[in-house]
């Protein structure tokens, strides 16, 4: 990829890519070293590919839709609030931040979310 990333569109397509619902294609979106940290404060940080791909397992077979709500970016790093619609039964609005390289691989992910951000419909 060139300097001038699209962040918005790499952000796009791996919206789409959680929403398909493959770990191992959201997992090629990521750095070989990279690091993911869902929810922050909440658990474990998974660093490198295997690792983020067996997080991204629990999606698998899921009906998960994603919708990208509002988007900010800077340099190399990207915020954006999306919501995720689980088996349209659970709604989950999620604030999270990326960082990218030159490749426009994510070389970190931290996802900010809790309770209060899910809603039964």
């Amino acid at each position: 990829m060139s300097d001038a990333l699209d962040l918005e569109a790499l952000v796009n397509r791996y919206l789409s890519t959680v929403a398909a619902g493959n770990a191992a294609n959201v997992a090629a979106l990521y750095a070989q070293d990279a690091t993911l940290e869902d929810p922050v404060g909440g658990g474990d940080v998974h660093i490198g590919r295997q690792a983020i791909e067996g997080f991204y397992k629990a999606i698998e077979g899921a009906e998960v839709s994603a919708e990208l709500l509002t988007f900010r970016s800077g340099g190399q790093e990207a915020a954006f609030l999306f919501a995720l619609t689980v088996a349209g039964a659970m709604r989950i609005e999620v604030i999270e931040v990326m960082t990218f390289n030159h490749d426009g691989e994510v070389t970190s992910m931290k996802a900010y979310w809790g309770p209060e951000n899910v809603t039964q419909l």
